[in-house]
């Protein structure tokens, strides 16, 4: 049950993360987030509203697993440690506070999943 809670967490935020990389992305709030110029926001985005794509295949693998309750301990397991690598890598490309945002809770997440919490 707390897995599935933060399983949840995690693809809530990356709706969060999907829309304002594909919508928000040159907006005051995107910008903002991203901190970003209005000229960078401008030229990047074609490539953020793609970002914004994967993370929209994140949200649908880790629902899919929690529609699948019991059964989807694999599809959980596997779009979980998607988001961390993804984490990790913006983390290490981007910026270091990525892998809190991103990395962290997913990987609060998998380590409950594997607990069986």
């Amino acid at each position: 049950m707390l897995s599935n809670i933060l399983i949840a967490l995690v693809a809530a935020l990356h709706v969060g993360f999907m829309y304002l990389e594909m919508i928000a992305w040159d907006q005051p709030l995107g910008r903002k987030v991203f901190r970003t110029t209005p000229e960078f926001a401008a030229a990047s985005k074609a490539l953020a509203a793609n970002q914004g794509l994967y993370n929209g295949f994140l949200v649908a693998g880790l629902v899919w697993g929690l529609w699948l309750g019991d059964d989807g301990f694999a599809v959980k397991a596997f779009f979980l440690g998607c988001v961390i690598v993804a984490g990790l890598f913006g983390a290490a490309t981007v910026s270091p506070r990525i892998a809190w945002v991103q990395a962290m809770p997913a990987a609060i997440a998998l380590i409950a999943l594997r607990a069986g919490l």
